[in-house]
């Protein structure tokens, strides 16, 4: 399990690059920004081929690989590297389905349905520029991120923030097991999650990190946002994630344990959208 934990800490931003919660700058003038707090989500790591996502990938910014982690004395990397060297050069992201009690932005959030979430498909990614600055925070490349309300996702483009519409559900049943789904064009997703064994993190662990839009989203700015009071816990017998269709997401590769994650808080904002 050790590799896995690696894994975990390589590809979770929230308890990587302990930093201080300072609140971001405001956006479009708003004293609000982007809020959450108290999502409960179940996550899964997966590699991917990164030919079937270049499109999306911005000039300023690279995939980190399986290579690149191995070489800089990653366990689990140099494991997977040995047992298979043809996928040296694939991506690491992580695939999570979120609910959470409150979303806003700039002081608005989504109607969602009956177990309603939202999903995100995140990239591991560093500059292409190794000078450059991103800003405080780890940067991850948002691949896709889904909202099931029509008129919050054409509310967040307006804004300047990347997001497309997808039918995302996530609830618990009678027996403590997590069932997601997210269906959208070229993709079904159906997850389940049986959280099990120790937590870890709580109210010390506090981190940052920069979301970053697909190059398509040309009027899209990253968000800088910053998480404290994270909780961790494992996936354990009967969990699993099934994911079919033509997406480049449904030829990802699933590694270790999947995680269920609560109880953390959010806030986030824009530094510049020149």
């Amino acid at each position: 399990m050790r590799s896995w934990s690696l894994l975990v800490l390589t590809v979770v931003p929230f308890l990587i690059g302990m930093a201080s919660m300072s609140m971001l700058p405001p956006v479009d003038g708003s004293d609000r920004g982007w809020i959450v707090s108290r999502p409960e989500e179940i996550v899964g790591y997966l590699l991917f081929d990164p030919a079937t996502v270049a499109d999306r990938l911005p000039q300023f910014l690279r995939f980190i690989t399986v290579q690149e982690l191995a070489a800089g004395g990653v366990g689990w990397a140099s494991d997977y590297l040995a047992k298979k060297p043809s996928q040296g050069g694939w991506g690491i992201s992580f695939l999570e389905i979120v609910r959470m009690r409150t979303f806003t932005i700039d002081g608005r959030g989504p109607d969602l349905p009956e177990r309603g979430a939202a999903a995100l498909w995140l990239a591991r990614v560093a500059p292409s520029d190794p000078g450059a600055n991103l800003g405080p925070g780890r940067p991850f490349l948002a691949l896709d991120f889904w909202i099931p309300d029509k008129k919050f996702v054409a509310y967040m483009l307006k804004k300047g923030y990347y997001a497309t519409y997808g039918d995302v559900r996530l609830h618990r049943d009678p027996e403590g097991k997590w069932l997601g789904s997210v269906k959208v064009d070229g993709l079904s997703v159906l997850a389940e999650c049986r959280p099990s064994g120790p937590i870890t993190g709580g109210a010390e662990s506090k981190g940052q990190q920069v979301l970053v839009p697909p190059r398509s989203c040309t009027m899209c700015a990253p968000v800088h946002v910053t998480l404290a009071g994270h909780r961790i816990q494992n996936c354990e017998g009967g969990s699993s994630w099934k994911l079919t269709g033509t997406h480049p997401l449904a030829h990802g590769i699933m590694l270790g344990p999947s995680t269920f994650q609560f109880g953390y808080d959010l806030v986030g904002g824009v530094h510049d959208r020149r």
